[in-house]
């Protein structure tokens, strides 16, 4: 195996841009939480990051990328990253496999991070960081094997997945919607109206999310290369026409484009863009980011007609972009787009979804009804910040007013 040192400092680089993600995720989905709940918001993705991490780097990755069981998971070679040197079945890399195991961890993180916006304002800690364990063995590692590893069945049915259409965005959007059912609603929800505490969060989150884009879409060339600057192009135009088709679906619906609506369809158009940015050239990019702008306005009024209670709206922005922009391969790739690859792009994200939904809404229950994964009501109505972790993000105690003279 030829390591190269410029791939090699490129993939180092672009998994620091992934995990830096989460900050940004955290960031986002804080602002949008009440400001009762906004620090617990923070710490369950601080949480996902330690957790996930250590699972990652125990078992999942081997089950992930270890050598085939079958064309379903991976065998136990490397677990607890063991045989570090050791070349990866089916795979050519120009890079340490420890630089791989690493950026492919913190994929994992994201995913994971990702549902608690689906549980915010009611989830518990301790039980969340044990289902995002779990979830992140029997939900994450199958997929990513199936869809990123060579030996997997829907890699060799010819599935197209850049940077995680499948594997991040309809898995994460599957499983929120099975987890939102499990948890219940808010207590209010939807009569009362539970608005983001601070939108300059949010905004500053989404920012550092798509500067950490970058290295999610880019950084999955594996290489300093020109597929890395096609795939950096694609993901800077589709969540700019994201964002522009987001504001004006808005516009057209309510009457007014809003700073929560930038924000979100950025992240929608660049949802839309992981699975197909190194596959489609850059008119196409500008059409899958626009698809998935006016996709996740649609997707997120679609919530409240069927009242299920995605707190911040994980299935409509990434679940259903992500499946936009998947099967939006079949028709736009630059090189084998048809009836079959778009069969093969439809199945993965069928595939995918089920998988994820049956399995995260069986794990969900099975914790919900042990040790509990909702909070009480009386933390609900308190707030989670004071009455799971005994602190307070904004301490308005202690303003006091100014005199003069």
């Amino acid at each position: 195996m030829h390591v190269d040192a410029g791939d090699t400092a490129w993939v180092l680089g672009s998994a620091a841009l992934v995990l830096f993600m989460t900050p940004g995720l955290a960031l986002f989905y804080g602002g949008m939480v009440r400001s009762k709940n906004v620090l617990a918001m923070m710490v369950q993705n601080l949480g996902a990051i330690a957790v996930v991490s250590v699972v990652w780097a125990l078992l999942a990755y081997t089950l992930a990328f270890g050598p085939d069981a079958g064309g379903f998971i991976g065998g136990l070679r490397f677990a607890g990253l063991g045989h570090p040197a050791a070349a990866l079945p089916g795979m050519n890399l120009h890079v340490p496999p420890l630089a791989f195991a690493a950026f492919q961890m913190m994929f994992a993180v994201i995913t994971c991070a990702l549902l608690t916006g689906a549980g915010a304002d009611r989830m518990r800690f301790g039980p969340f960081l044990v289902f995002a364990a779990v979830w992140t063995v029997v939900v994450y590692a199958p997929v990513a094997h199936w869809v990123f590893s060579p030996h997997g069945w829907l890699f060799r049915r010819g599935v197209l997945d850049f940077a995680g259409g499948n594997v991040v965005e309809v898995d994460s959007g599957a499983s929120a919607l099975a987890l939102a059912l499990v948890l219940g609603r808010r207590r209010g929800w939807p009569r009362e109206v539970m608005a983001p505490h601070s939108l300059p969060l949010t905004v500053i989150g989404a920012g550092i999310l798509w500067f950490g884009w970058f290295g999610f879409n880019a950084g999955s060339a594996l290489g300093a290369n020109a597929l890395a600057a096609k795939a950096l192009v694609d993901t800077q135009l589709a969540a700019c026409t994201g964002l522009l088709g987001w504001l004006v679906m808005e516009r057209l619906r309510t009457g007014h484009a809003t700073t929560l609506g930038a924000a979100s369809g950025a992240v929608a158009g660049l949802v839309a863009i992981t699975p197909a940015c190194g596959f489609v050239d850059p008119w196409a990019a500008l059409v899958i980011g626009a698809l998935g702008g006016v996709t996740g306005v649609l997707a997120v009024a679609l919530k409240n007609r069927l009242r299920y209670d995605d707190s911040l709206d994980v299935v409509g922005v990434h679940g259903a972009c992500g499946a936009v922009g998947t099967v939006s391969i079949g028709v736009l790739a630059s090189q084998g787009a048809g009836v079959h690859l778009l069969g093969v792009q439809a199945l993965a994200v069928l595939a995918t979804a089920a998988w994820a939904f049956g399995l995260t809404w069986l794990l969900a229950t099975l914790i919900h009804r042990t040790v509990g994964l909702r909070a009480s009501a009386e933390a609900e109505v308190e707030g989670l910040d004071t009455a799971i972790h005994a602190e307070s993000a904004y301490d308005f105690g202690n303003v006091r007013a100014g005199r003069l003279g």
